[in-house]
């Protein structure tokens, strides 16, 4: 049974970092394409960032390039997301998904590639 758990999220000032981790369990995580998802309040989730299962190649949204980066630790079974240059706009609940079954070279972000899940974790970014 795969179980993603999200941790690193806070309160945080406009232009501050944070660095979210998702520590997963179940196995044959150095084989998943790893995802973050976002949510504000009142909208849709959408998609932030995704790293490939060898972390050789990422793919991020255009509202977040140049200030996040993702990464993976696979002997941890870890994946991270680094948050810089933050803006009030950034404020959401962020989830950390899995594609177990999606070949990257097809993946466009969409979260029905995704099969699993973490709780997230709240990001408040003050302005």
């Amino acid at each position: 049974q795969v179980r993603l758990v999200e941790s690193g999220g806070g309160l945080v000032q406009a232009g501050g970092s944070l660095q979210l981790s998702c520590a997963a369990s179940g196995g044959g995580f150095n084989t998943w394409n790893m995802g973050w998802f976002r949510r504000a309040s009142g909208k849709d989730r959408v998609f932030v960032a995704a790293i490939k299962w060898s972390g050789g190649s990422t793919n991020f949204a255009d509202s977040v390039k140049g200030r996040f980066t993702i990464s993976r630790d696979n002997a941890k079974n870890t994946v991270y997301l680094q948050m810089n240059s933050l803006k009030p706009e950034d404020t959401a609940v962020y989830y950390c998904a899995a594609a177990r079954f999606a070949a990257w070279e097809y993946m466009t972000g969409s979260p029905s590639e995704f099969d699993s899940w973490g709780q997230g974790t709240q990001v408040t970014v003050s302005s």
